[in-house]
């Protein structure tokens, strides 16, 4: 902060102490000074709350009561600032994620029907991501934010297993020349979903194994524990609803969705 005249103390250290405990201690004097300018810090350590909405507020109440005299300036640095790249970075990497998942779901399937049945269910396959973080404590953070990438892309995975095995039914179904009526389709659907969940739990298990590697992290300590347990978090606790996702959700959309089509007497697959 920048100074040419003086600020009452007092009421400064009154606004801050409503939502911090403020310490005053002696320490060494000095004239600290950036960009030519003589400057003051106040240094905040944040516990219980997440750094976002902490400095959300405190900035309301700062523009609210505090009035800065010509020549002063406010500027809030230290983590604030890394976090703001994060997740400047973070609007970016996103998007273009979500797109590359897309890419790759109609490569693979050749239809963008199916993509997109997908990627609306990949919502629920975070669902138990978010529990997790909620049961260990854990506020939203660009870490936690990161953790949700890997974890969507896991999900859209078990979607890709549970839509292959519907679309080989259905064809097999259809050849027959045994699709003709609604309940035709469910008996696709039991054929592709529930005669074949031997497979695609192997399948899971499969990628289940591969990301043991988590367990320790979320488990133990030392250094950086505390940013890998929050990129983890939601990835152990995505897995079960990511699952559920595949056994359950994406069946019952892949029926509504097609049923359309065999009511207009329409040919699938």
């Amino acid at each position: 902060m920048t100074s040419e005249t003086t600020v009452s103390e007092m009421h400064w250290l009154g606004i801050v102490a409503m939502f911090a405990e403020v310490v005053i201690a002696d320490g060494a004097p000095m004239l600290k000074s950036e960009n030519a300018s003589l400057n003051g810090w106040t240094l905040v350590d944040i516990r219980g709350r997440d750094l976002g909405s902490w400095l959300s507020e405190a900035k309301q109440v700062v523009r609210d009561q505090v009035e800065l005299p010509a020549g002063y300036s406010l500027t809030w640095s230290g983590q604030y600032e890394y976090m703001e790249r994060a997740q400047d970075r973070l609007n970016q990497v996103v998007p273009v994620t979500l797109a590359i998942i897309f890419l790759l779901l109609y490569l693979t399937f050749c239809s963008s029907g199916e993509a997109l049945l997908v990627m609306l269910s990949l919502p629920f396959a975070l669902v138990g991501g978010f529990w997790q973080i909620y049961l260990l404590g854990y506020n939203l953070s660009v870490a936690v934010a990161v953790g949700f990438i890997p974890l969507a892309g896991v999900a859209a995975e078990f979607g890709v297993v549970m839509l292959v095995y519907l679309d080989n039914a259905l064809k097999h179904w259809r050849k027959a020349g045994r699709l003709n009526t609604v309940d035709d389709l469910k008996g696709v659907i039991e054929e592709g979903a529930v005669l074949r969940i031997r497979p695609k739990v192997m399948t899971v298990a499969t990628i289940f194994a591969g990301l043991a590697r988590l367990l320790p992290i979320m488990l133990f300590g030392g250094v950086g524990s505390e940013v890998m347990r929050r990129i983890a978090a939601p990835m152990v606790g995505g897995m079960i609803t990511a699952l559920l996702l595949s056994l359950f959700v994406i069946p019952a959309i892949y029926l509504l969705w097609r049923q359309r089509g065999v009511r207009r007497g329409e040919q699938l697959g």
